[in-house]
């Protein structure tokens, strides 16, 4: 096997200019590849993240038919043993309790349909990151009478600033409609400009006063130390509690759920795409290498070298030209990735800020795993001996004699 290693590795630099033009095509194309896969990456696992830790963590509890109806009177029942439970359970890191509401906001110039969150002011940083979008004003634990933070799109739109007045419009238990005014504290910017501008918080407090005039909860928002742990401590509540549905992140978005499926295999569909292109360019410099090489396999074959051993050393040439390229085309790859990684790749000199309308943030870290590394070298060697059959093929067909003759 060392002298066939030896030989295939000469008869690859026969013709530098050919073999260099096919490793410079796979350095190109495994470069290209892993670069794109660890843009791809990068942007589904920051949009994942920011959903999961800025609004919709691990888990939420509701009532059964909340989220279909999203009725004011469908709230969750037996929350003080619920609490106990999460607050005792090693799992959980945090948990904050929501009252929700759909509604109007409206200002001195227009109104626009939102989604009315009040919120634990205590629990809440404890359990999401959103408070860190915070781009102008203050928290809901401002001094301002019933404050409200809004998304700073919608306070464009509604033409106001910090500190005004605006008019929130909503349905209360008995399904009559209620009203109060609020207080702009704060103006918040998140990666997504569609949750800016259909998103206000208040406190949970005073939102309750107004729908029920008591202490409700329409939605119990869970953070855990191991996002692996989501289902079976959701099948421990629904279990353990009548009347509540909990659900998983991945029940609760098919956004999240299709990024996540799709996010486990992009590399290895990107790179298949492009060892189905490199393959062809190996098929054909192989098959050049054999017929110019006809009399001297023949040769061979005349002077007792078994057919297994043409075979094999076909094979090996294929190989090792592809995976001395691979090796310098991950290389390559490696380091851009990780340039990339440590200083962002800024998207908004291609699109402006068109991705903040899909919810992505436009300053992308891309990031390749180590398992995606040895998942391109196997199918590098895969498509290497692939594409060296037929051109092996072809050449154990060889007749000796007729070779020698011509």
């Amino acid at each position: 096997m060392k002298i066939l290693a030896a030989i295939a590795w000469r008869n690859i630099w026969r013709n530098p200019a050919r073999s260099g033009v096919l490793i410079a095509a796979i350095v190109a194309g495994l470069w290209a590849g892993i670069s794109v896969s660890s843009l791809s990456n990068g942007l589904i696992v920051q949009r994942f993240n920011n959903l999961i830790e800025q609004d919709l963590t691990h888990l939420q509890i509701h009532h059964p038919e909340y989220l279909s109806e999203r009725e004011p009177w469908m709230v969750v029942r037996n929350t003080d043993s619920i609490f106990r439970l999460l607050d005792n359970d090693e799992r959980v890191r945090s948990f904050s309790g929501r009252v929700l509401s759909d509604g109007i906001i409206q200002s001195p110039v227009t109104s626009t349909g939102v989604q009315i969150i009040g919120i634990d002011i205590l629990n809440e940083p404890r359990t999401t990151n959103f408070h860190l979008n915070l781009k102008d004003g203050e928290y809901l634990d401002s001094d301002l009478p019933n404050p409200i933070l809004i998304g700073e799109r919608l306070a464009q739109k509604l033409q106001m600033e910090i500190g005004n007045r605006v008019v929130l419009m909503f349905q209360d238990i008995d399904n009559d409609l209620a009203s109060a005014a609020f207080h702009i504290s704060g103006l918040f910017s998140t990666s997504s400009r569609v949750y800016d501008e259909r998103n206000v918080f208040v406190r949970a407090e005073h939102l309750n006063e107004l729908i029920s005039g008591d202490a409700i909860i329409h939605e119990i928002a869970v953070i855990l130390y191991d996002a692996a742990e989501a289902d079976s401590l959701t099948a421990e509540l629904n279990r353990t509690f009548d009347g509540i549905m909990a659900e998983t992140w991945y029940e609760l978005s098919p956004e999240l759920r299709y990024m996540s499926d799709f996010g486990d295999s992009v590399t290895f569909y990107v790179m298949v795409v492009i060892m189905i292109a490199l393959a062809f360019g190996i098929l054909n410099t192989m098959l050049m290498a054999i017929f110019e090489r006809m009399r001297e396999l023949g040769m061979m074959i005349a002077i007792g070298m078994s057919k297994a051993r043409v075979f094999m050393l076909i094979m090996l040439e294929s190989v090792i030209l592809t995976l001395t390229a691979a090796a310098g085309g991950m290389i390559l790859a490696w380091l851009s990735v990780r340039y990339m990684e440590s200083n962002g790749v800024d998207l908004t000199v291609f699109g402006g800020d068109s991705l903040l309308e899909f919810g992505f943030d436009p300053l992308i870290y891309p990031f390749i795993l180590m398992s995606d590394y040895f998942a391109v070298t196997l199918l590098v060697i895969f498509t290497a001996i692939l594409a060296a059959i037929y051109p092996s093929i072809k050449a154990l067909r060889l007749n000796p004699g007729d070779v020698i003759r011509e």
